[in-house]
């Protein structure tokens, strides 16, 4: 199992931070970024091969690749997404189809947050599962987030922006483990995806596999301090908590 992060995106609502930089290398505590916090959680746990998604200011990974591999003891792969720009993040994942295969913890380049979820991911495995989220049923849930309703067996039913957050199970944080097993079936169900509308989301492609009757199992992070990087609200929040990992 390996690492995978998607950092291709332009974080637009993030500028003048990302004028130069994607959103992954935007610090968040003194010269640390969500990149740097995502590698070393992933040492932490022992994955020490990981795949990084670039495509926006792309420049800027490549040239700390060697920086960041020595730093966190990793071997860094990165996989270009040609159309970073113009479509959305359906697409880079798939682009990641053949790393898929070795089985990996997807991780948002944009998403602060503690080892612990890795090694909640982690420690739910070995139950048949495939696909795993990391959820979050604390939070109070608005709009914005990426919202699941499960079954009583904890299985997803439902993944989108689009629903009512009282009728929510959880928040799904940005962080995945998929099983080798998994990797065929999601990357076709995220080539439908993007085909459908290059503008969705990967979780879009998750939906479909529970349209086309595959189980995606859930697993709560407990009650703790995380944050997806949208905006500079985000952001202070973000730099508020992480200097405490």
């Amino acid at each position: 199992m390996i690492g995978l992060v998607l950092a291709a995106g332009a974080g637009r609502r993030l500028r003048p931070y990302t004028d130069t930089l994607p959103k992954a290398l935007v610090p968040v505590d003194g010269d640390t970024t969500v990149l740097d916090l995502t590698l070393g959680n992933f040492a932490k746990v022992g994955l020490t091969d990981v795949a990084i998604v670039v495509g926006y200011r792309k420049e800027a990974v490549y040239a700390r690749q060697a920086e960041l591999e020595s730093k966190y003891g990793v071997k860094l792969t990165l996989i270009d997404n040609d159309k970073a720009e113009e479509w959305n993040n359906a697409y880079s994942l798939w682009c990641a189809r053949d790393v898929l295969k070795e089985g990996v913890i997807l991780a948002n380049g944009d998403t602060v947050h503690p080892v612990s979820v890795e090694q909640t991911l982690l420690a739910a495995r070995g139950n048949g599962q495939q696909i795993i989220l990391a959820l979050d049923t604390v939070k109070n849930l608005a709009d914005e987030e990426m919202k699941v309703i499960t079954d009583g067996s904890g299985a997803v039913q439902k993944i989108t922006k689009l629903m009512d957050p009282a009728s929510a199970t959880g928040e799904y944080i940005g962080v995945t483990l998929i099983e080798p097993d998994a990797a065929e079936a999601l990357a076709d169900a995220l080539r439908t995806t993007f085909e459908r509308d290059p503008d969705l989301y990967y979780e879009d492609g998750y939906q479909e596999l529970v349209n086309r009757g595959v189980r995606i199992d859930v697993a709560p992070i407990g009650d703790l301090k995380w944050v997806e990087i949208d905006n500079h609200d985000d952001l202070t929040r973000g730099r508020e908590i992480a200097c405490q990992y």
